[in-house]
């Protein structure tokens, strides 16, 4: 799993001082080693093929032209690898959300200019609007705009409908009433919002006053002629515009939805308020024409989601996520329910598969599905057979996949792939076993931008933890190794913790990335400790309404094993995490003093406090009962912390609310063992955002929080002194 060393991308020779320890050899270094390098990598995202499977569009994401935003273009990757990429779109707003019509025709969003305006053709629009990008060629055009802008494109596949998102004021009819009301609250300066129902924010967004609608722009039934126009030509006088349900409230906030192949009905999620705050998401259907409204699932002890219509329109697969309490965790599994016929009930597919899928489509016949999910820290991908209701293992490496797009003949399915190997690139998966090839055999694609070089190697650590009145449970982790480490060199060890608390580290993060540590001479350990996916939901389990048990005792275990190399150095070591991870990063600053330094970002601090001003009070308190908020709150050890900690949090973080940050910062600088002392010096330090959300997304503060970091570390880990700090912060 060693990656190669080629004079690629991202890769440059780096002559030696000439001094007696560097020999004068050139030092090998890659983008990871320079952080301007780093962030200017481009990212690829996202999968569309064309109905006709002849054409692939993916997104490129790029820095703008001061390096502080990243704008997004859509790329086209050859599905037989016959050509290079090619480039589709390009402007300063950036394009997303490709979307193809039966034609071939190309639709996305964007807020570009409008060329084609009467007047401000230079200025770019307020909102993103839908363009069409004709399949004959051409300039891209608008064919519609929205007041509240337009989001979440999807296409029929065998009709020219098209259904898309956007959001509108309460008061609002229509289109020309909701511009109305937004110029009249922009002219007069208001901005308050009056709600009368929850939840209110959601993870960096104040929700409201406005709330999403879905518009269906399609045909009339019957009207045939009308059908076969192309929708490069959408301004037909044929064309209906419906909002397919007026006056909807919360209930498409989030919606996930999927319309037929013959565009006549969507199906969509749709959130059923509750009692004390809650919310159960249901699953509805609704037809184009007249905007009947039919309930296909609505179950009060799960929520539903991601649903895909089969081929014939007859079926529709989901997602069901059980609900969860203080003691038994979600579940998610994938269900059936038939479109034809009255009285239908949902059924569960391979009832006895132990994983939770994450991803999933038809195969063109029906007679099965594709589908992803989390196993071993891998995500493969699996074909599901509907007549023997068995599902079986279909990719065999150690990547995770995901953006399933299948071939319309079945022979192959394109996806996207990325592990720690290797950042997100597309790929194509044979189906159908030949002379040349098993089925499985999966065939890179030729990307946009070819995957950086690494600065190291990838390798897995395993080990088994004791049980009480059970057997050893086994848990694991990657372990990202620099070039040099060895016996004679023996790397320090950053413990990474992943957040969600569901999840697993098993694909390729720009946020947080291994290898920015490891091209400064770190192992980073990146384990799946109780409360991780692709283990089995008895795993999961272990760690319920414990989390500062097992998830505790995995995490010391792994580090164990982790520092038993010969080629890691246990005497210098580091605890990181963000959001759960930042939670179990401040337990374990309160349960040992084992690690030299220990990085929590967007953490959560007191339980108590959290759990009712987070975005989703009402999901937490399934699990975070009053004990276990008591029992497991690192507030409490405050008292034992006496390992430098630094403190990361932004203020537009509604997940983990800005309160967690300055709650913990006041409490190591009064409580701790390294409190601040008569001067006000502490060793603890406290990184803000006062416009940064949970993850600090903007280039110029990912670079900020990453040189942060290293300096922390250098000084406490390697023992190096205070270290100079980026000019930026003054």
């Amino acid at each position: 799993m060693a990656p190669t060393h080629e004079n690629g991308r991202g890769l440059r020779l780096v002559p030696g001082t000439g001094s007696e320890d560097d020999g004068a050899y050139p030092t090998l270094t890659t983008a990871f080693h320079d952080l301007d390098e780093y962030v200017a990598l481009p990212r690829m995202s996202g999968l569309v093929l064309s109905p006709d499977g002849s054409r692939l569009v993916t997104q490129v994401s790029t820095l703008n032209h001061d390096a502080t935003k990243v704008h997004t273009a859509l790329w086209e990757v050859y599905p037989t690898r016959a050509k290079p990429a090619r480039r589709l779109t390009r402007s300063a707003q950036g394009e997303t959300g490709a979307a193809f019509t039966p034609d071939g025709d190309l639709l996305f969003t964007s807020s570009r200019p409008n060329a084609d305006a009467p007047q401000d053709a230079e200025k770019p629009l307020d909102k993103p609007a839908l363009w069409v990008l004709p399949a004959g060629g051409g300039e891209a055009r608008i064919v519609a705009t929205r007041p509240g802008g337009v989001t979440g494109v999807r296409t029929a596949r065998l009709s020219p409908a098209v259904v898309f998102a956007t959001d509108m004021l309460p008061g609002a009819q229509d289109g020309p009433a909701d511009e109305r009301l937004r110029t009249l609250r922009k002219d007069t300066k208001v901005s308050a919002i009056l709600h009368d129902g929850y939840p209110i924010r959601h993870w960096d967004t104040d929700l409201g006053p406005d709330a999403p609608h879905l518009l269906g722009w399609h045909f009339r039934a019957g009207t045939d002629v009308a059908r076969s126009v192309e929708v490069a030509s959408l301004s037909v006088s044929h064309l209906h515009v419906s909002d397919l349900a007026p006056q909807p409230g919360h209930a498409l906030r989030g919606a996930e939805y999927d319309l037929s192949p013959d565009g006549t009905f969507v199906v969509t999620t749709w959130r059923v308020p509750e009692a004390k705050g809650a919310y159960r998401v249901a699953l509805v259907r609704i037809e184009l024409d007249t905007q009947e409204r039919t309930v296909l699932v609505d179950d009060p002890d799960g929520d539903v989601g991601s649903p895909v219509i089969s081929p014939d329109g007859r079926a529709v697969a989901y997602v069901r996520t059980s609900r969860s309490d203080a003691t038994t965790p979600v579940d998610r599994s994938l269900h059936l329910i038939a479109l034809s016929g009255s009285g239908a009930r949902p059924h569960a597919l391979v009832p006895g598969w132990d994983r939770q899928p994450t991803c999933h489509q038809w195969l063109p016949d029906g007679s099965g599905l594709l589908v992803t999910a989390d196993e071993d820290g891998r995500a493969p991908v699996f074909a599901l057979d509907l007549e023997t209701d068995t599902i079986t293992r279909l990719t065999q490496d150690d990547y995770s996949y995901s953006d399933l797009q299948v071939a319309p003949d079945a022979s192959v399915v394109y996806a996207m792939r990325a592990s720690y190997l290797a950042p997100p690139h597309p790929v194509r998966i044979h189906l159908v076993a030949d002379e040349h090839r098993p089925r499985g055999t999966v065939t890179v694609l030729r990307a946009p931008a070819p995957p950086p070089t690494l600065p190291g190697t990838l390798t897995e650590v395993r080990t088994t933890v004791p049980q009480d009145g059970g057997e050893p449970v086994e848990v694991r982790g990657w372990l990202a190794m620099p070039d040099a480490s060895g016996p004679e060199n023996p790397a320090p060890l950053l413990l990474w913790i992943h957040g969600g608390p569901v999840g697993s580290w098993n694909t390729w993060s720009w946020r947080w990335n291994p290898w920015l540590m490891v091209a400064q001479g770190y192992a980073v350990l990146l384990p799946d400790p109780a409360l991780s996916t692709g283990y089995g939901q008895s795993f999961l389990g272990r760690g319920w309404g414990r989390w500062g048990a097992e998830p505790y005792t995995d995490l010391m275990a792994v580090t164990d094993a982790a520092v038993a190399r010969e080629d890691i150095d246990e005497t210098r070591t580091a605890a990181m995490g963000g959001s759960f991870g930042g939670y179990m990063a401040n337990w374990i600053a309160g349960q040992t003093d084992r690690f030299d330094a220990i990085v929590t970002h967007a953490s959560l601090w007191a339980l108590d406090q959290f759990g009712p001003t987070t975005d989703a009070a009402f999901y937490w308190a399934r699990e975070m009962t009053p004990e276990m908020a008591h029992k497991y709150s690192p507030h409490q050890h405050v008292g034992n912390i006496s390992t430098p900690m630094l403190v990361v949090h932004g203020d537009k973080d509604y997940r983990v609310p800005i309160g967690e940050g300055l709650r913990l910062w006041y409490d190591l600088l009064s409580s701790s063992q390294l409190p601040a002392d008569e001067q006000g010096r502490t060793r603890h330090r406290f990184l803000y955002y006062p416009d940064e959300n949970h993850w600090v997304l903007s280039p110029q503060h990912a670079k900020v929080w990453y040189q942060v970091v290293s300096a922390f570390l250098a000084e406490h880990v390697l023992g190096q002194g205070p270290q100079e700090l980026p000019e930026t912060l003054g």
